[in-house]
């Protein structure tokens, strides 16, 4: 993987549109800066990484919640 990533290629990792990425972006949910005279985005491929654990984690801890605490057997 590269070490920078456009905002196209998140959205084709995550098989979602562009237009969804750069609204993650804009509302801070993703990691990007812009660079060059046309302000392209990129996003830094470890950040993306961690992007990606952290949803794992945020599912995790929802699935662990909807666990009941005393289950009888």
């Amino acid at each position: 993987m590269p070490r920078f990533m456009t905002l196209t290629d998140v959205a084709e990792e995550l098989q979602i549109s562009t237009a969804a990425v750069r609204n993650m972006v804009l509302r801070g949910e993703l990691e990007a800066f812009q660079i060059g005279g046309r302000g392209q985005w990129r996003v830094d491929s470890q950040k993306f990484e961690e992007f990606i654990e952290q949803l794992h984690e945020e599912q995790r801890q929802r699935v662990a919640e909807e666990q009941p605490a005393d289950q009888p057997q």
